[in-house]
């Protein structure tokens, strides 16, 4: 019985991880996108300003390695980390990427 415990603690925490360095890699993936868009284009297209997207994405992915690094648990800071960097990628992203390469409505 010992050994099915270990073994699914064995497994969680194996899960956590990688859940963890798949969320670290895409906030660092849209950090790095926002560093490299033009600020004047997001007032354009109705979203924060560059730089608190840049606070945000830097906060969330620093989190998130703090929580890989010294091995706890999905935390809430990971989740809302997940989530801020999906709403930058799927969001904001596409509406930037319209905006600046002058297929979008302005």
């Amino acid at each position: 019985m010992a050994h099915a415990a270990l073994f699914a603690f064995q497994v969680t925490y194996y899960v956590t991880f990688v859940t963890l360095i798949g969320a670290a890699v895409l906030e660092v993936v849209a950090l790095v996108n926002c560093l490299t868009q033009r600020a004047d284009a997001f007032p354009v297209v109705g979203s924060l300003s560059k730089n608190v997207w840049l606070a945000i994405l830097g906060g969330a992915t620093f989190l998130t390695l703090v929580c890989t690094v010294t091995g706890v648990s999905l935390s809430i800071f990971a989740v809302i980390g997940i989530v801020a960097a999906a709403v930058y990628l799927l969001d904001v992203r596409p509406a930037l990427r319209d905006a600046t390469d002058g297929s979008g409505n302005w």
